[in-house]
């Protein structure tokens, strides 16, 4: 099968969990089922020409970057010709069976027309809400949910900033999903939410799980031996300082929880510089530590590190990786109700934090992990990327069975 990746992001610039989803998923495909696999993503250079095509090599694969410049109108963004007309170019050289498309902003929703003018079966993986939500994530101006479902473009007018250009967004948007031949999304809650909203066609639309990089052979021993050294109770935090993954809620209830019985390990996600800079952790409770950004190699040296993961996404998001990796490492979580993150066994209702700053709730949780430190979970078995590609796999042989099947 020679398959043809898309994504925005792709390794050397990682950047957010649907990248390294895609990222994973094809490598896996290439290791597990011998795969031809190219990659198209995009990249911002300023020495390089505006939509020049660099090509890398990644692991065996071909991956083609455009150069987007800088300067783009929310309408390029959105859908861009340009970067079609490139896409079309590397499809003749490429020459592949069938495309998989994950994340399109930025690189723009024409470059799926492009794919199917060229008579390309299209699988498109929806990650986030992009296709539903100007927005992207669900998160009003306010930093607040916006709560909709299903989703009505004529109750956005306080978000967007011209409802008439948003209303020819959806149809622009809806009328390329249509003519994808699969699209996949991570949870029943993704599914469910956009085809109330409009999006795509319920026979045409199915889960694909999302997988995860399993725990090594070693975690355990690395685990066992974190917890056999008498270390303090450890929690840990990927989310930022943003407003919707919680921040301003944790850090009230790390001021006024009490108690220093337990250490507080922060992970510094951004690739480019410290996402902590200008925070003052000072006046936390517990000892806090910084820890620097880490590659999918060294997931298991951050896990074996901690106790309990907080996950305090204030909209309902599509998955939630980090979770899934917490889970199958015998972490326990704290986490709010959050969407598809939720959708996984270790998801108890009556712990379940509401959306909304629930100070009280999360102090109430946090300390009774803490007068519990030895009540950890058993491992629970979490689908893997070799899981999902073997899904994917099934499905791209039914679209091109199906495709070739219409057109002879």
């Amino acid at each position: 099968m020679r398959i043809l990746v898309m994504n925005v992001h792709f390794t050397p610039y990682t950047y957010g969990g649907a990248t390294v989803v895609a990222e994973e998923l094809a490598f896996a495909l290439r290791t597990h089922h011998g795969a031809e696999v190219f990659v198209i993503s995009s990249v911002s250079r300023p020495d390089l020409p505006a939509y020049a095509i660099q090509r890398v090599e990644v692991q065996g694969m071909a991956h083609f970057m455009i150069n987007l410049p800088w300067a783009r109108t929310i309408q390029e963004i959105e859908s861009n010709p340009r970067v079609a007309e490139r896409v079309s170019q590397i499809v003749q050289f490429v020459q592949p069976d069938i495309a998989h498309v994950h994340c399109v902003q930025d690189l723009g929703a024409a470059s799926l027309a492009a794919l199917k003018a060229a008579g390309i079966p299209v699988v498109l993986s929806v990650h986030d809400f992009w296709w539903v939500c100007e927005r992207q994530f669900m998160i009003r101006p306010n930093g607040q949910y916006c709560g909709q479902d299903p989703i009505r473009i004529d109750r956005c007018r306080g978000c967007v900033d011209d409802v008439t250009r948003t209303h020819a967004r959806n149809a622009m948007l809806g009328q390329v999903a249509a003519s994808c031949d699969l699209i996949t999304y991570p949870t029943h809650f993704a599914m469910d939410l956009c085809l109330r909203s409009g999006l795509g066609d319920p026979s045409r639309s199915v889960v694909l799980e999302n997988g995860i990089k399993p725990p090594g052979p070693d975690f355990a021993a690395k685990q066992a031996a974190h917890r056999a050294a008498g270390k303090p109770f450890t929690f840990g935090y990927l989310g930022g300082p943003s407003d919707a993954k919680g921040w301003p809620m944790l850090r009230r209830a790390m001021l006024e929880l009490g108690r220093d019985d337990f250490e507080f390990h922060i992970v510094n996600g951004s690739p480019w510089s410290n996402w902590w800079d200008g925070h003052d952790l000072s006046k936390l409770h517990g000892t806090t530590r910084i820890i620097p950004r880490f590659s999918q190699d060294r997931i298991d040296d951050f896990f074996a590190g901690i106790d309990c993961l907080l996950f305090l996404s204030q909209w309902k998001e599509t998955f939630g990786l980090t979770i899934r990796k917490a889970i199958s490492r015998g972490i326990r979580v704290i986490q709010t109700d959050s969407g598809g993150t939720v959708d996984h066994p270790m998801a108890d209702p009556l712990r379940l934090i509401p959306l909304g700053q629930q100070t009280n709730r999360l102090k109430a949780e946090l300390i009774r992990v803490l007068d519990t430190p030895d009540a950890h979970p058993a491992p629970v078995a979490v689908h893997t990327y070799r899981q999902q590609s073997d899904a994917l796999v099934r499905l791209a042989q039914s679209v091109m069975t199906a495709a070739k099947g219409a057109n002879t």
